[in-house]
């Protein structure tokens, strides 16, 4: 799990990243309202459990719906009670986490869920949580832009050489401008379809709608491998599935 952190009122609140989902710290949010028993109320409560068992119909295939019936047959009773462990382990749910130890543990719920959670403690933090935790995603993602488009221009850089590799190599003098042609794509390709599973014509034709390339379209991981994979071209390796293991030990 990655843990980051925003500030919420004065309240340090962490999230984590799990199974490719932002998940923020009830345990943390509750800090300038009380303390954990607000989470156990808050799940007792009949529309909270309305409102977390339909997520969990919506977002999780394993999710034991009957247990959440037994549960919402029971919400408004005295002596009903429910913490996030049981839960997790009553009905196999995934929208709530739990996790030990004195630093980083506590309950942990999908942003959907603690969004909700924030307002019920109270509407006014709900609107600065999503607030910040927006402000986030943001900052990550201009981040990630500029990683890609850094790792975009050494890929453009180091197809230079792959290029003067391949002239090196596998060019006779003899050949004719088509054939040499010929030659440069065939070796791209190779790459291509190392990489990407098809060569730039087959995107081409999948994707004729946009005014890009298939190198354009890939993701920041790609774009180190096909960077490492040009590399190694100018290291004497222009085929690229004789040297394609290499490759991924070096990415």
């Amino acid at each position: 799990m990655k843990n980051k952190k925003i500030n919420v009122s004065g309240t340090d609140i962490t999230i984590v990243e799990y199974h490719d989902s932002d998940f923020i710290s009830l345990t943390d949010m509750v800090k300038g309202f009380g303390d954990d028993t607000m989470i156990y109320s808050w799940m007792r409560n009949r529309n909270t459990l309305e409102f977390i068992g339909i997520w969990e119909e919506i977002h999780n295939p394993d999710f034991k719906g009957n247990e959440f019936v037994t549960f919402k047959s029971q919400a408004g009773l005295n002596s009903f009670n429910l913490t996030p462990r049981k839960w997790i382990e009553a009905t196999n749910a995934i929208g709530i986490i739990s996790k030990a130890g004195r630093y980083g543990g506590g309950t942990f719920a999908h942003k959907d869920i603690a969004f909700e959670f924030g307002s019920w403690l109270s509407p006014g933090f709900k609107i600065y949580l999503i607030k910040e935790f927006q402000r986030l995603k943001d900052d990550e993602n201009d981040r990630l832009k500029l990683e890609w488009n850094f790792q975009r221009t050494l890929s453009k850089v180091n197809y230079t050489i792959h290029t003067d590799a391949i002239k090196e190599n596998l060019i006779p003098a003899e050949l004719s401008q088509q054939q040499i042609s010929y030659i440069y794509a065939n070796e791209a390709d190779m790459l291509n379809m190392a990489l990407f599973g098809k060569t730039a014509q087959q995107w081409r034709a999948e994707n004729s709608e946009l005014k890009a390339n298939i190198r354009d379209t890939a993701n920041i991981e790609q774009l180190v491998v096909l960077s490492n994979m040009e590399m190694l071209c100018k290291r004497g390796q222009s085929r690229i599935y004789s040297g394609y293991a290499e490759c991924r030990q070096h990415s």
